[in-house]
């Protein structure tokens, strides 16, 4: 009902996006004299924070260095939302258009309606088993969101269309499981939420460049049953000029008294 099938992965680039922006995230252990004695690269996964936390509660000692799958410190992220965004509606009626080379006719236009902009709420997790591992992964992303950082996005190859998409930083939330008996573990947890204000794109269609106009004359609105008497042809000038080569157009007007009518379908009088 909607339409022929088309996906872009407009959402798809702005989640591998926005997980690139934090997975270059370390943290550094120091000894009592201030040197760093191990240096360890926080892990990102797209995953909800509530998987995590099942993970830990099932082995209490991933905390700890041990040889498993999954340790600490480690970083989660996932989408939480989407919703359409009326302040920065674009002309639906206005078109992104593009033309390239066909090995079958020539060129052809790409074109597409503006796209339709929507906010996408996204959710950051980290989780240390210290608070000093916490604060170091914290500090290494705060100070780039004033409140807002700005990614370059190719989300429409084909048409060469790049948008920067700014990603605001709304709230954090901080969670330290410190109560309870001294064998229990502790895990500490930022909730970081973020909005990526981005634009989703609809189905593209392909045209052939027009290169010819004709407008044909009549004497009577029945134009099925009244031959042609004038016709009027638009070309470019030079025939073989490009859309984007400075060009004119050549005009010419005929006269006709045979009583023929231009059939469409064959493309000549009859």
């Amino acid at each position: 009902m909607l339409g022929d099938y088309f996906y872009h992965e407009s959402l798809r680039k702005i989640i591998v996006a926005f997980g690139t922006i934090f997975n270059n995230i370390h943290i550094h252990r120091k000894d009592s004299n201030g040197n760093v004695v191990q240096s360890l690269k926080v892990p990102l996964a797209y995953s909800p924070k509530e998987k995590f936390i099942a993970r830990l509660d099932q082995q209490p000692d991933l905390v700890q260095d041990r040889r498993v799958a999954v340790t600490l410190p480690r970083m989660g992220f996932e989408i939480s939302g989407l919703s359409y965004d009326p302040s920065r509606k674009l002309n639906r009626m206005g078109q992104i258009k593009k033309i390239r080379a066909s090995s079958t006719d020539g060129k052809v236009m790409n074109k597409q309606f503006n796209p339709v902009p929507y906010n996408i709420s996204m959710n950051l997790y980290s989780f240390t088993s210290s608070a000093e591992g916490g604060l170091q992964i914290v500090e290494q992303i705060l100070p780039f969101f004033q409140p807002d950082y700005t990614v370059t996005v190719n989300v429409m190859p084909q048409l060469k269309v790049k948008r920067d998409v700014p990603i605001i930083l709304n709230s954090i939330n901080y969670e330290d499981s410190y109560d309870g008996a001294f064998t229990n573990r502790r895990a500490v947890i930022y909730t970081m939420n973020f909005t990526a204000k981005t634009y989703l794109f609809g189905p593209t269609v392909s045209q052939g460049v027009i290169k010819k106009v004709q407008s044909d004359l009549y004497a009577d609105t029945d134009t099925a049953n009244t031959p042609r008497e004038g016709r009027i042809t638009v070309i470019p000038n030079p025939p073989n000029a490009d859309v984007t080569d400075d060009f004119g157009f050549t005009t010419t007007i005929e006269n006709f008294t045979d009583g023929k009518t231009y059939n469409p379908k064959t493309g000549s009088d009859e």
